[in-house]
């Protein structure tokens, strides 16, 4: 009977061996995870600070440059509304006084014209009354 309890006892002791390495082992990656959490955190922390010191600044640079060139275009905007405008106006201004001064040209010289038409069917009747009528037959 000695011989088994000496062979439970190895065998114990194997087991508290391992259970030992077992908790050694947990222990270790207990630490090896709070080392590698701290890491993390202070990575975190790093790359907070960067983006307080560097993004940051950076972006509301960036927010005041978009907010610049936005009033610049719309600037821009309200500026061709205004000179469209101001050449629509000027065009319909040009077209009503051609319009105008074409009418009036047409009213001063209808009579002129209507004076040199009679004038020339005056001419051309003199002239032809001054011909000899050919064989009876009529010119028109």
């Amino acid at each position: 009977m000695e011989q088994h309890l000496a062979t439970t006892n190895i065998l114990l002791g194997i087991m508290a061996a391992v259970s030992l390495l077992e908790a050694a082992l947990i222990l270790g990656v207990g630490v090896a995870a709070f080392v590698i959490y701290r890491r993390i955190v202070g990575m975190l922390r790093l790359l907070d600070g960067f983006e307080q010191r560097q993004i940051a600044p950076l972006m509301a640079h960036v927010h005041a440059v978009i907010g610049d060139v936005k009033s610049v275009t719309a600037k821009v905007r309200e500026e061709t509304e205004r000179v469209d405008y101001a050449i629509r106006t000027t065009i319909d201004r040009v077209d009503g006084t051609a319009d105008r001064v074409k009418g009036n040209v047409r009213a001063k010289t209808r009579h002129v014209v209507g004076i040199m038409r009679g004038l020339r069917a005056a001419i051309e009747g003199i002239l032809r009354s001054g011909e000899q009528p050919s064989t009876g037959a009529s010119r028109y």
